[in-house]
């Protein structure tokens, strides 16, 4: 495709993909589409290159653990992992270790998951299972799901110290959307108050408490946590990573929106033509290749009606796949709920999909000394069978670098041929971030803005004393 040089008459930050918009998209669908998605919220936040030691100095990641993820809200586990008494659910975060416990009480707390006497780690990392209290394997120290010190051997050698002073440390906790919540900081604001946007947006439909865990993966990348939250922060790189689905695939007129300090979102099509296609296809061509692609038949092809757009009768093929799949009417969802890529992000790691057919949660976690690695977790967030309890939450599976996503049981084997492309490039750019020439990354205004918007707000949290 030519490229279109910017117009130098149009302000920093304005400059958009020629052609019709997703708001044009969105407007034109029959079912239309709920208010959340009808709304912008765009902010330029400047255009200066990023420098690279930002994905790759030791002493850069020890800050960030330090002055943002010491400060941050954070989700840790979903609420139906610690349904019963009892409950607990271990979340690490760097050198730090918690544990999600539900008391006697059945109040969810937090609390530190090293040992009072001589700090040893009380239950393994990403441990999870049911206790009534949590023992020490080193001298059989003992604290009560509340973190209470309940056993001391030879109590009497301890004539100084109360039962108080013996208590475990505990950190801010809370729930929004069936995921439980934590914060270091005692003097941190609300979750509510954090959150910004997301509990009016996630209403409805989008209510992810209403959800169970199908599906949970975790893999080892070869790139700093912030390089590989990148990766899916834009849908600039659909052009060259994904280029088989550009013929119905609105990339480069995707919307970007920036929801005040903590929220971004992305939105765009799918059954509409990417702007980087020339030829204006017919929307039967469109609906055809579509199909072609997902179901192999485009001889078996319905027409699309007079008037109607290859989007409105894709929809009503999804809803019919989704409803036979999941034993669930998902007729509520309107067009762009059920076909396109919505897609929000709270910082610092996670992203959240609301829609119909990709109810998707991504969360990415820091190596804890290399700033060269992280943990990519994938999760399917699915409704129950109608009229029937949501099975139990699915149990993480685990993929080292060199295994590919496709290999995962349980995940669609397009999807995963998908993420493989994804996270394909991200060795090469980590290298690249330390032999580079350059030193910096440049990022684009607007298609790029969010990725800009998670380091503005690293900067704010470590320019704080």
């Amino acid at each position: 495709m030519e490229q279109t040089l910017p117009d130098p008459g149009v302000a920093k930050g304005e400059h958009r993909c020629p052609g019709e918009t997703y708001q044009d998209v969105l407007r034109r669908d029959e079912t239309g589409a709920p208010p959340q998605m009808m709304t912008e919220s765009y902010e330029y936040l400047g255009d200066e290159p990023i420098g690279f030691y930002r994905y790759t100095s030791r002493e850069f990641l020890e800050l960030e653990f330090e002055k943002v993820w010491s400060k941050v809200w954070q989700w840790a586990c979903r609420e139906e992992h610690i349904p019963n008494i009892g409950d607990y659910y271990v979340y690490d975060i760097g050198h730090r270790s918690i544990i999600i416990v539900r008391g006697d009480d059945g109040v969810i707390r937090a609390i530190d998951n090293f040992c009072g006497h001589r700090g040893t780690q009380l239950k393994p990392s990403w441990d999870n299972g049911n206790a009534n209290r949590f023992t020490c394997r080193f001298h059989g120290w003992a604290w009560s799901t509340s973190g209470n010190i309940a056993s001391v051997p030879c109590r009497w050698d301890f004539p100084g110290h109360s039962d108080d002073d013996l208590k475990l440390p505990s950190i801010q906790v809370d729930v929004w959307g069936g995921f439980v919540w934590v914060n270091f900081d005692t003097k941190a604001a609300p979750l509510r108050e954090y959150l910004g946007v997301m509990p009016e947006h996630f209403t409805g439909n989008w209510d992810l408490g209403d959800r169970y865990l199908e599906l949970h993966l975790r893999k080892r990348l070869p790139a700093n946590w912030k390089a590989s939250m990148g990766a899916f922060l834009e849908a600039y790189h659909v052009y060259k990573t994904h280029p088989e689905g550009l013929r119905a695939t609105g990339d480069a007129n995707a919307q970007y929106d920036v929801f005040g300090e903590n929220v971004s979102r992305f939105m765009h099509t799918s059954g509409t033509q990417s702007p980087h296609i020339e030829r204006k296809q017919s929307e039967q061509e469109i609906l055809n290749f579509v199909l072609r692609r997902r179901y192999g038949n485009p001889d078996d092809a319905p027409k699309v009606p007079e008037g109607k757009t290859a989007r409105d009768v894709y929809y009503k093929i999804v809803q019919d796949e989704l409803r036979q799949r999941f034993n669930h009417d998902f007729s509520r969802f309107k067009v762009a709920e059920t076909l396109d890529s919505i897609e929000y992000f709270v910082f610092p790691n996670a992203f959240f999909f609301p829609g119909a057919a990709r109810p998707m949660v991504y969360r990415f976690l820091p190596h804890p000394t290399d700033p060269d690695e992280c943990i990519f977790e994938l999760l399917f967030l699915r409704f129950a069978p109608d009229g029937q309890e949501a099975p139990a939450p699915a149990t993480p599976y685990d993929l080292d670098v060199q295994e590919s996503y496709m290999s995962a049981p349980g995940i669609e084997r397009g999807l995963g041929y998908v993420y493989d492309q994804d996270t394909d490039n991200l060795a090469a750019q980590q290298r690249g971030f330390k032999g580079s020439l350059r030193g910096t990354e440049i990022l684009g205004n607007y298609q790029e803005v969010r990725m800009r918007h998670v380091h503005k707000v690293i900067d704010k949290y470590l320019a704080q004393a």
